[in-house]
């Protein structure tokens, strides 16, 4: 794997088109269903988690190594706080512009989408600024928000001890999530501090699995500043194996659709995206290796898109215009995904417009005065998630 400084721009080209591909599933639209999970059963969230993670651990990984905990630390409750405020002003845009408009033309989307709110306003917006409350679409960014908080005490143990407990840690708190351990950690707090907001609405996605990404992540990031950096370099047979059930994958999701066993919910489970399933984990460490392996090679032979690397450098700005995007469509034209494609076509292209409007003002407004154009890129990525 080539230095960070080398792959930089192709890291923020993969977070573009993992924006990208969030904005075609999220965006009620005829693409919406052909374009969901289209590698395999894996969605852009896995991938997105995961890369954002990689770019935390190289840029604050560093900032450990050359300055130590504390400002690694600082740093990160930093990113953290600027997420925050980013969520904060995304909820504050869906309690009132959308709200309203949801409720003004009778939205069934929007109302659906706020049902916990419109019925408990003060519970909802007091849970909501918590983390508690977790409407669906926005229930990403508290996740990341923990996740960053939580890191410098990953990196503090990966420095002492190594990362071997770090990831041991983690595996375990993911194999806990498949049997409950979200659902019962939730419940002793709610029983003890009386939370204003059931477990049903703290969102969608399953932190305690999910970190399991974000650390993964972390780790191949960090390792990029080690003595000795590992080479992920795989094993012929890894690569093979990797390429027959990347191949499975890919064809089962568009032979049989978005759910792999349609008779059986229970089977879907090992699948499951919420909890991340084991073969969903599966799918993503076998896509996983084929990046790796064959991403270089793909990367000198294809044409570099600025525009997914705009996206992927202000991955936050793009994420959140996203938000507005989809959020504006289901409160003025609902969830519909049988629109002629004369106004699907033109509602796609101007949320991607939009979005990559909004990340490159950001990048021109984060640029240092003075600094050359192509170091947009690198400032962008400070931000790392």
């Amino acid at each position: 794997m080539p230095p960070p400084s080398q792959r930089r721009w192709e890291i923020d080209a993969l977070r573009g088109l993992m924006l990208v591909l969030m904005t075609l599933t999220h965006l009620p639209s005829r693409l919406t269903s052909p374009l969901g999970q289209p590698f395999g059963y894996v969605s852009a969230a896995e991938g997105f988690v995961l890369l954002s993670g990689f770019m935390a651990g190289m840029v604050y990984g560093k900032l450990a190594v050359q300055r130590g905990i504390g400002p690694m630390r600082q740093a990160f409750f930093r990113r953290a706080l600027l997420v925050y405020g980013c969520h904060v002003a995304m909820l504050a845009f869906l309690f009132t512009v959308i709200a309203f408009v949801g409720v003004k033309v009778d939205q069934p989307a929007v109302k659906d989408l706020l049902s916990f709110y419109l019925q408990r306003p003060g519970a909802g917006l007091l849970g909501g600024l918590l983390l508690l409350y977790e409407p669906p679409l926005l229930d990403i960014l508290p996740m990341y928000i923990l996740f960053m908080l939580l890191s410098p005490w990953a990196f503090s143990l990966a420095l002492t001890r190594g990362w071997m407990p770090v990831l041991a840690g983690s595996l375990a708190l993911w194999l806990g999530a498949q049997f409950g351990l979200s659902e019962l950690v939730y419940g002793l707090f709610q029983r003890g501090l009386q939370l204003p907001v059931p477990y049903e609405q703290n969102g969608a996605f399953n932190g305690f699995a999910w970190q399991l990404l974000w650390v993964m992540g972390l780790w191949m990031g960090a390792s990029r500043h080690a003595s000795a950096p590992p080479s992920f370099a795989f094993p012929r047979w890894a690569v093979v194996l990797a390429v027959l059930l990347g191949a499975i994958g890919f064809t089962w999701r568009h032979a049989i659709g978005q759910a792999p066993f349609p008779a059986s919910p229970a089977l879907n489970l090992l699948f499951d995206k919420w909890q991340v399933g084991p073969l969903r984990l599966l799918n993503l460490l076998v896509l996983m290796v084929l990046a790796i392996r064959f991403g270089p090679w793909l990367a000198q032979r294809l044409p570099r898109i600025r525009a997914l690397e705009i996206l992927g450098a202000a991955s936050l700005p793009a994420f959140c215009a996203h938000l507005v995007a989809v959020l504006v469509v289901l409160g003025t034209m609902g969830n519909r995904l049988d629109r002629p494609w004369t106004t699907d076509l033109p509602l796609v292209a101007g949320a991607l417009g939009f979005m990559v409007l909004v990340a490159w003002l950001s990048t021109r407004l984060d640029r240092p005065p003075g600094a050359p154009r192509r170091a947009a890129s690198a400032v962008s990525a400070t931000g790392a998630g």
